[in-house]
């Protein structure tokens, strides 16, 4: 393979997190009187960061209760972040071929720091991740490469040897503002055409397909 290094979002990339991450929000929803959402709905909630999350989900005309709902999500998903949420079929294999092969592994999440941490160490352990970060205080998040470029920089790698895999396009504005090689996967939480809308440089619906992706990765990828 040509790339050295392989950033990976979490939610809806390595992770099918998408139950657990409803019933939070529906369950801070109904705790504070507000109308709940098909658990399908937030998809398209997700992705941004919480505070983004609780926006979306919350009706435009009752903002003053964000902190609110935002604080009882919050203490909810922590003690039930891990009820359903698995790593998507075929993801845990990739991630250790690509480890075999010494591509460095790291994960880059607008999910809370410590949750992202959690989530990866709880149903990630065998994975050596060389970086996990996610939302902290005082770095941009995602589309911003700030973060991307940093765990570039922390790895040792060029932007241009790092594919970025996500499934959002979020990710894909992110791999593009950081000059890296943007990979797409369509079993996460957004369809295909925002996918290609945001330049995704390649579309896989399978592990198999990922791997073959990222086996084709330029060896170079020009940052704009």
């Amino acid at each position: 393979m040509h790339l050295r290094a392989a950033l990976f979002d979490l939610d809806g990339t390595l992770l099918d997190s998408l139950h657990d991450l409803a019933v939070a929000m529906n369950h801070a929803l109904a705790t504070h009187g507000l109308p709940v959402h098909p658990v399908a709905s937030h998809r398209s909630f997700v992705g941004e960061g919480v505070r983004v999350f609780v926006a979306r989900a919350v009706p435009a005309d009752r903002e003053d209760l964000h902190e609110a709902v935002l604080a009882t999500y919050k203490a909810f998903y922590s003690e039930h972040m891990m009820d359903h949420t698995r790593p998507f079929p075929g993801v845990l294999e990739v991630l250790a071929r690509l480890q075999g092969e010494g591509v460095k592994l790291a994960v880059l999440s607008n999910k809370p720091d410590a949750a992202t941490r959690r989530l990866v160490e709880s149903l990630l352990p065998d994975v050596r991740f060389c970086a996990v970060y996610g939302e902290r205080a005082g770095v941009p998040r995602k589309p911003d490469p700030t973060a991307a470029l940093g765990i570039a920089t922390e790895l040792g790698v060029e932007p241009g040897d790092c594919a970025f895999i996500g499934d959002t396009g979020v990710d894909m504005n992110t791999a593009r503002a950081a000059g890296m090689y943007s990979v797409a996967v369509t079993w996460g939480f957004r369809d295909v055409e925002e996918l290609q809308a945001h330049g995704a440089r390649a579309l896989v619906r399978t592990s198999d397909e990922l791997l073959q992706a990222l086996s084709g990765m330029p060896r170079a990828v020009t940052r704009p």
